[in-house]
């Protein structure tokens, strides 16, 4: 069976090489892999399948195995270097024990009396299921928290992954094209939705790992997605956040466009919140804290009177991830710490609303950490759209 992986083995070997180094660095022998991000990352593994109990290990000698179930089996030969012999399966049945057969495969690999890291912040571990991974290992091996181990170094992207990024912000641009496009009065939101997703699709995308966010009158000033569609009115507003994806790579944005006559509160909204997402992007630059990119957040914001509008964090990492969010580790908010560093892609959101008027105003979009700064990956204009 024919590999079917996005990067050359080599990157994909000198991940796990690093992944190795990490964890000789922190006194791990191995480490127990639950998120699907992580999988992808190490292996080109590639499936939804980590809704059931999976786990990839990864030896600080580099040796690896999986455990999944049999649907996953075909689907780690065709997307994944692991080889073959190395993917094992557990099978359906009532009493399935696929904690005590990962134990088993763990003996086999020497690691009793051994220290391992496990990622226990993973949507593929759900607590049930770290409950039982934890009593199985008890008296067996040291278990440690290393849920960032891999986190961390996939937050500085390779030159191929920043390409996909690249991509994914094209087709980002594509589908907010079939937005303004189609956000007129008597227009169902429907429409607009599959107008949007068929622009990235059509450009040879993947499906977000969140539901694209959409919302008109009073549901605009929503920033989470909801059930039911909408008829768009005369005068009306539609927040719309939303992504282009490209092998699993994200590249969101976030836009309120207005029908009809705008409120005044719409026009001075609109235009803080594009002076604050410029002083965030200008904020983003290598050997800074990436709080600080919050803080020029919340200076401009606060300046122009909107501080009572915004929220606590503004943004957060992007790259490669899985159901059920787009929204990668770091967060952008007061007090972050971690540095920026060339490579690092970030999706930055002045996210406004005025509850009391109900008056909606939203514009974000990503951006790559340079040598000297940071660049926007999306090229649509920031002018207010007002249809």
């Amino acid at each position: 069976m024919s590999l079917h992986i996005h990067f050359t083995e080599e990157e994909l070997a000198d991940r796990r090489r690093r992944a190795c180094d990490a964890m000789r660095r922190d006194g791990l022998d191995g480490l127990l892999v639950f998120r699907q991000e992580s999988m992808y990352w190490l292996t080109g593994y590639d499936t939804f399948g980590y809704v059931w109990f999976q786990c990839l290990y990864l030896g600080a000698d580099g040796e690896m195995f999986l455990l999944t179930r049999v649907p996953d089996l075909r689907q780690a030969q065709f997307t994944s270097v692991i080889p073959h012999d190395r993917i094992h399966t557990w099978k359906d049945r009532e009493g399935a024990d696929p904690v005590g057969e990962l134990k088993a495969l763990l003996e086999t690999e020497g690691c009793r009396g051994k220290k391992l890291g496990v990622e226990w912040e993973s949507y593929g571990l759900n607590a049930r299921n770290g409950f039982m991974v934890r009593d199985a290992m008890d008296g067996f091996a040291t278990l440690e928290d290393a849920s960032f181990l891999v986190s961390r170094l996939r937050l500085v992207k390779s030159p191929a992954e920043l390409d996909y990024a690249r991509k994914a912000a094209e087709l980002a641009d594509a589908s907010w094209d079939e937005a303004v496009r189609l956000a007129k009065p008597g227009a169902f939101e429907g429409d607009i939705l599959a107008a949007m997703q068929a622009a990235v699709f059509s450009g040879g995308g993947d499906d977000p790992a969140n539901e694209t966010i959409i919302g008109s009158g009073p549901g605009a000033l929503m920033c989470r997605y909801y059930t039911g569609r909408r008829t768009l009115e005369a005068q009306d507003q539609l927040t719309l956040e939303f992504a282009g994806v490209y092998r699993h790579y994200h590249a969101a944005m976030m836009r309120t466009i207005v029908l009809g006559e705008p409120d005044p509160g719409h026009i001075s909204m609109h235009a803080a919140a594009r002076d604050a997402l410029l002083a965030c992007e200008d904020a983003l630059r290598p050997g800074s804290p990436v709080g600080e990119v919050f803080d020029a957040h919340a200076r401009v914001l606060d300046a122009a009177g909107m501080g009572k509008f915004r929220l606590n964090a503004c943004g957060y990492s992007q790259g490669t991830t899985y159901a059920p969010n787009w929204m990668d580790w770091p967060m952008l908010y007061h007090g972050n710490p971690v540095i920026a560093e060339p490579g690092m892609t970030f999706f930055i959101h002045m996210i406004l609303f005025d509850s009391a008027n109900n008056l909606a105003m939203t514009l974000a979009r990503t951006s790559v950490v340079t040598e000297t700064g940071s660049e926007p990956l999306s090229k649509a204009s920031l002018d207010l759209v007002v249809n």
